[in-house]
C-alpha cells in the first residue's frame, strides 16, 4: 500500500497496533485519540483515508463525516465502532461513510479495505444530506456483535436506498418485521406510507388497487408470503408489474424455505423471482449465542427506563441463558427478561429463577446446559466415544473412526426424523436443514427403508 493513513481511537493500543501495520504495510500514519486534531489535519489537506472510532472524548466521529466530505471530497472515511446495532451501520451508510467495522475487529480485514480504500480514493463525492436517525426503544433490538448479525447490518445498509424487491427470511421471533420496517424508516422513503399486507387484504379483486392508492409510492410489505393461496398470489404479481409512475418498494417477509415452497408448488414460479431482488436471512439466536449477554442487557436497561427495578444477572444464570435452545428467538429472550425483572427476589437474578421462567415457556425444548436428563448431546457422545477408546486400552482404534461415528449419528437421526414426519421426505430435509436430493442419496446410501408412518406427537 502506497499512502497516509489517519486514524483517530481513544484507545492507545488500537492506535498502536493500526500504526504497526500499516507503517509494514507502506504507509504513513498519523494517529491520535481527538476528532480535533483529525479534523485539523483533513482540512490541511492530510490523508488519502481517514480511519475513525465513534465515540471518542470530544465528540462523535459520525457527526464529522458530512464535514470531512465538504472539505475534501472524496476522501474515504472507515468507520469502527464498539457501538454494535443495526443503527450504527445505517447511520455510517447515511453520512456516506466509505466502509463500517465493528470491533473488535479482524485486522487483515480491515487492511485489505484500507487498500480498496486507497485504490477508490478518486470516487465522486456525496452531496446527500445527513439526518439524525435515533433508535426506537419500544422496538425489537437489532443489536449484535456477532459475524453473521454484523453482515446483516452491512447488507440492510446497502439494499436501503434501492428499489430492489427485498425478501427477509428466518424463524418467527427474529426480527423480520422490525428489519423491513427499518429498511423503510431510514430510507429514501421515510416519508411515504409502509403497508403491511396480509393475505385477507388481497382477497376481494379491488385489493391491490386499494393497498397501491394508500401506499402512494412508500413500501409494500407481504407478511409471510408462502402462506398466501395461489390465486392471491397471481393478484400480487399483476401488482407488482402494474406500470405506474408512483410504484412502492416492495418486500416479504417469510419463516418458509422459498425455494422449497416453490418446488413443493405452495409459490408461484413467477412470485418467487420478482420478491428477492435482495435476501437478507435473519439468524436465529441460537446460531449466535455471543449476541445473548449483550440483549440480555439491553432489555435489563429498558426495563429500567420504563419504572422498574435495576435488575441484573448472575454468572451462571447468563450461562444457562447462553446455552438454552431459545426457540422463540429474541422475542422470548425479551418476555423472559420482562418476566424475570417483575418476579426476581433480589437485585441479582439466579440461575434457578431463570430456570424457572424458561422451564414455564411454552412449547421450549429442554435446557441443553446443566447435568443428569438435560445434559448436553456432546457430554452424552463424550462419555460413548472416551469408553470406546477405552475399550482398546492402549491401542488405538482401526481406522475411519469418523466416518464410522458418523453413520452411526446419521442412521437413528434420518430414522427418527423420517418416522416423526410420516414418511414425508420434503418435510424430513426441512426438519433436517439439508436439500431434499442430499436426504435421498443419505438415504439410499444408509440403506433406510423408507415407509409411511403415523407422525409422532
Amino acid at each position: 500500500m502506497d499512502g497516509t493513513i489517519l486514524v483517530a481511537d481513544d484507545d492507545r493500543t488500537i492506535r498502536t497496533v493500526l500504526t504497526q501495520a500499516l507503517t509494514r504495510a507502506g504507509c504513513k500514519v498519523h494517529a491520535t485519540s481527538s476528532l480535533t486534531t483529525l479534523m485539523r489535519w483533513v482540512g490541511e489537506g492530510k490523508g488519502d483515508v481517514v480511519i475513525s472510532d465513534v465515540m471518542m472524548p470530544d465528540g462523535n466521529g459520525l457527526e464529522m463525516l458530512p464535514k470531512i466530505a465538504q472539505d475534501r471530497p472524496g476522501l474515504p472515511v472507515i468507520v469502527i465502532s464498539a457501538q454494535n446495532t443495526i443503527m450504527t451501520a445505517i447511520q455510517a451508510a447515511e453520512a456516506e461513510a466509505y466502509d463500517y467495522l465493528p470491533k473488535p475487529f479482524d485486522l487483515p480485514d480491515l487492511m485489505k479495505r484500507t487498500a480498496r480504500a486507497l485504490e477508490q480514493r478518486q470516487r465522486a463525492p456525496s452531496s446527500k444530506p445527513t439526518e439524525e436517525i435515533k433508535e426506537r426503544p419500544d422496538e425489537l433490538p437489532l443489536v449484535g456483535r456477532t459475524p453473521s448479525m454484523q453482515a446483516l447490518y452491512r447488507l440492510v445498509a446497502r439494499v436501503m436506498n434501492t428499489d430492489l424487491p427485498v425478501l427477509i427470511a428466518g424463524e418467527s421471533g427474529t426480527g423480520k418485521s422490525l428489519i423491513a420496517k427499518a429498511i423503510h424508516d431510514f430510507s429514501d422513503r421515510r416519508n411515504l406510507p409502509f403497508i403491511a399486507v396480509s393475505a385477507s387484504d388481497l382477497q376481494d379483486l379491488e385489493g391491490p388497487a386499494r393497498i397501491l392508492a394508500r401506499a402512494k409510492g412508500g413500501t409494500v410489505l407481504f407478511d409471510e408470503v408462502a402462506d398466501i393461496d395461489q390465486e392471491v398470489q397471481a393478484r400480487i404479481v399483476r401488482m407488482m408489474d402494474g406500470a405506474t409512475d408512483n410504484l412502492p418498494r416492495f418486500m416479504a417477509t417469510s419463516q418458509t424455505d422459498l425455494n422449497r415452497a416453490m418446488e413443493e408448488g405452495d409459490l408461484r414460479q413467477d412470485l418467487f423471482y420478482r420478491l428477492t431482488g435482495a435476501t437478507i436471512n435473519v439468524p436465529a439466536l441460537r446460531e449466535r449465542v455471543d449476541d445473548i449477554p449483550l440483549l440480555v442487557e439491553h432489555f435489563l436497561q429498558r426495563a429500567e427506563r420504563e419504572g422498574a427495578l435495576r435488575r441484573y444477572l448472575a454468572e451462571d444464570a447468563l450461562e444457562m441463558m447462553r446455552t438454552y435452545s431459545w426457540p422463540g428467538n429474541v422475542r422470548q429472550l425479551e418476555n423472559a427478561i420482562r418476566r424475570l425483572v417483575l418476579t426476581a427476589r433480589t437485585d441479582e437474578i439466579s440461575r434457578a429463577e431463570v430456570e424457572s421462567v424458561l422451564g414455564n415457556q411454552p412449547e421450549t425444548e429442554p435446557l441443553l446446559g446443566g447435568q443428569g436428563e438435560s445434559e448436553k448431546l456432546s457430554g452424552s457422545v463424550a462419555r460413548h466415544l472416551r469408553r470406546y477408546f477405552d475399550l482398546h486400552g492402549n491401542m488405538l482404534p482401526p481406522p475411519g473412526l469418523y466416518a464410522r461415528i458418523l453413520k452411526e449419528v446419521e442412521l437413528p437421526l434420518i430414522e427418527i426424523a423420517l418416522e416423526a414426519t410420516g414418511g414425508n421426505q420434503a418435510k424430513c430435509a426441512d426438519l433436517l436443514g439439508i436439500n431434499r436430493n442430499t436426504l435421498r442419496k443419505k438415504i439410499t446410501d444408509l440403506d433406510i427403508r423408507v415407509t409411511r408412518r403415523r407422525k409422532l406427537m
